[in-house]
């Protein structure tokens, strides 16, 4: 590890609009073909969300904020009485879907703000997009090649979760509408576990000079997609072997008419290996290679899509030697939802302003993505 230390000295978070409430949802989002969604209330029952955030107007119901919108308003909410946007290096944002092909995300969010000549780079992924735009500017700040960065995660879920996305697939389908008259499970489970936010990190190469920052220790991201198939993923088609067809194989008809564009989610495949890939298998390696001990983890902040994760991860750590007593975690996903790239950001942004952080503690994240099996620790100390 390098003599040069970098400090996490400000963390911000954007919701858009009011809380939605879990009956709220539907109305919000939309009803998909001719009645309410099965799949909601069993969802909801076992992801223990009872509120999150759209950027959707909750009375026109029409989308009012974009993805780099929201990223846009998580910087503005950035402060240090001692440093100015006008000063920043490095601008690194990562999301899971930006708001168009191109240009990417990071310049998009560049040009909103207006900010001056810097460097800028966007990451691409599922939850993982967040953290590994949190790695460039680590990277950055640390081998001096910048003095400061900021980092953001954002997702903007709603906009393909809106009913409006798939009526050309209930319409294709009329003929079935009396045995299935909704959408597969693996669309419609997704549009009651997914919201919207944005957060940002300030990185500095010194700590501020006035309340807490958090030191990087170390920031670890392991990939096994060359051992496990795909899970989640939008834009494409999952055959049959497992391997994926990307939507530009498809006329936009058929897009439409199976609604490609959407985000899913093999379910089956993510009960049988989220906790082996992201927990048990990173976390012997991570506890060799950094003298790893669970007794000086003071806040453990995991982000999991659901509380129904919460007892399986709880057992995985146990089961590698690792057991972290539930006492010492933290999460908001009850009332900020998941949100995705941003969801570490928004965990972080709440501990960090919550008055339970002292200097000396340490901090170990856990963020894993399901999207072909990937995961990420990020181990923090108060100052």
């Amino acid at each position: 590890m390098s003599d040069n230390a970098v400090y996490i000295t400000d963390i911000s978070a954007f919701l858009p609009n009011p809380p939605v409430t879990n009956d709220q949802m539907e109305r919000i989002l939309g009803q998909v073909g001719n009645r309410t969604s099965r799949a909601r209330r069993l969802v909801l029952r076992a992801n223990g969300i009872r509120s999150r955030h759209y950027a959707i107007d909750p009375e026109t119901l029409a989308h009012n904020y974009s993805n780099a919108d929201m990223t846009a308003k998580a910087i503005d909410a950035i402060t240090n009485p001692q440093w100015t946007l006008d000063e920043l290096n490095c601008l690194s944002c990562g999301t899971s879907i930006p708001d168009q092909l191109m240009p990417n995300h990071a310049v998009m969010v560049q040009g909103q703000l207006k900010l001056r000549r810097c460097e800028v780079i966007a990451t691409s992924g599922v939850c993982l997009s967040g953290i590994t735009a949190l790695k460039y500017a680590y990277m950055g700040v640390l081998s001096g090649v910048h003095q400061n960065a900021i980092a953001t995660g954002s997702d903007l879920s709603s906009a393909s979760m809106k009913a409006d996305n798939f009526s050309h697939e209930i319409e294709a389908n009329v003929d079935n509408l009396e045995k299935q008259p909704e959408l597969a499970f693996e669309k419609d489970f997704l549009r009651w576990m997914l919201s919207d936010g944005a957060g940002a990190m300030l990185l500095r190469n010194q700590p501020a000079s006035q309340g807490l920052s958090l030191r990087i220790n170390w920031l670890d991201i392991i990939s096994y997609a060359g051992e496990v198939e795909s899970c989640m993923y939008a834009g494409a088609v999952k055959n049959e072997d497992g391997t994926l067809t990307g939507w530009q194989s498809f006329s936009p008809q058929q897009c439409a008419e199976n609604s490609i564009m959407a985000v899913k989610q093999d379910v089956k495949l993510l009960n049988d290996n989220i906790i082996e890939y992201t927990v048990k298998k990173p976390l012997l390696e991570l506890q060799d290679k950094y003298s790893l001990k669970p007794d000086s983890i003071d806040w453990f902040v995991p982000h999991y899509s659901s509380a129904f994760f919460r007892k399986k991860l709880l057992a995985g750590l146990k089961s590698v030697d690792f057991d972290i007593p539930m006492s010492r975690w933290f999460t908001n996903l009850a009332t900020k939802g998941n949100t995705g790239a941003a969801s570490i950001y928004i965990m972080l942004e709440e501990l960090f302003r919550s008055g339970k952080l002292k200097a000396g503690q340490n901090i170990l994240c856990y963020i894993p993505e399901s999207g072909r099996f990937s995961t990420s620790f990020l181990h923090l100390t108060v100052v």
